[in-house]
């Protein structure tokens, strides 16, 4: 009789396993992540629907702790540091909970990856921030998502029911950007030097990423470090110092079998720096012939 029992349940929990993995969740699973600048931010939530009903203030109470989302905690990670409303965030994985209310919600990120509102714990909290929601049209199903990407900023946004909340989300690309470097320590060199041409094409800060490509050009030089090194030179408006890497850049690209991709552009950024480079007047000459004594 005990085997039958046994074998009974153990069918039983087979058949609920089953049944778990192959129907729907009444909140389905999402994923949404966004590239800023060189960081990477997931967020993992599940997305709850309207259905007809009253949500924050009701069926979501003001000033309580919520889970924002349903079913699992909601769960963000990110590749590098962050700022969140101005306040860093630092590398990782955390669970995402909110107090909403009326006039504010008081976002927080927990390091708590199981939390629910049952078992939350200020203790856990690694950041709180605060954002005022904002009227939208109704949004069926609880959403979060991406919005104003710029090189080192976005918004995050949770909208559900017809409130929306955002977050300014910033990132500091130099200390991404030298956090990747030093895992690539392999190639540091080439690392280094695709650092600084990213950060000059993008117009970002011109002394960061002259730093970075002097760390190149330490490590090994080659002609692509000192072609973006000339480059950042001639856009800080130092033609004369940019012509002698660009210069270098040309002499080290004979024989690599990668610069003719590169010559054409080389030679005519050659051509440009030296124009904006003033003539040097010719030492004046006397030409008076001194008098027969």
């Amino acid at each position: 009789m005990k085997k039958i029992t046994t074998f009974i349940t153990s069918c039983l929990l087979s058949a609920t396993y089953t049944f778990a993995q192959v129907a729907p969740a009444p909140s389905p699973a999402a994923t949404v992540s966004q590239v800023v600048g060189t960081t990477k931010i997931s967020v993992d939530y599940s997305r709850p629907a309207l259905k007809g009903r009253e949500i924050f203030g009701k069926l979501i109470p003001f000033d309580k702790v919520y889970r924002t989302g349903a079913n699992a905690a909601t769960k963000i990670e990110t590749s590098a540091d962050i700022t969140v409303q101005g306040n860093i965030l630092k590398a990782g994985k955390y669970a995402i909970m909110s107090i909403p209310n009326a006039n504010s919600w008081t976002v927080i990120f927990s390091k708590d990856l199981n939390v629910t509102e049952q078992n939350y714990s200020q203790s856990n909290d690694v950041l709180r921030v605060t954002a005022t929601p904002k009227a939208v049209p109704a949004v069926e199903s609880f959403t979060i998502d991406f919005s104003d990407v710029k090189d080192d900023a976005a918004n995050l946004n949770i909208s559900w029911e017809k409130t929306k909340v955002t977050l300014a989300i910033g990132v500091d690309n130099v200390k991404a950007m030298e956090a990747a470097i030093a895992i690539k320590s392999n190639d540091a060199a080439a690392a280094f030097q695709q650092a600084a041409e990213y950060m000059f094409q993008k117009g970002l800060d011109l002394n960061s990423a002259l730093s970075m490509v002097d760390k190149s050009l330490a490590l090994k030089e080659n002609f692509r470090n000192n072609w973006v090194k000339a480059q950042i030179l001639d856009k800080q408006g130092k033609p004369a110092e940019a012509l002698v890497f660009a210069l270098k850049a040309q002499t080290l690209g004979n024989g690599d079998g990668v610069y003719p991709f590169f010559k054409d552009s080389i030679e005519k950024g050659i051509s440009e720096i030296k124009a904006k480079i003033p003539a040097v007047p010719e030492p004046a000459t006397n030409t008076k012939k001194k008098k027969k004594s």
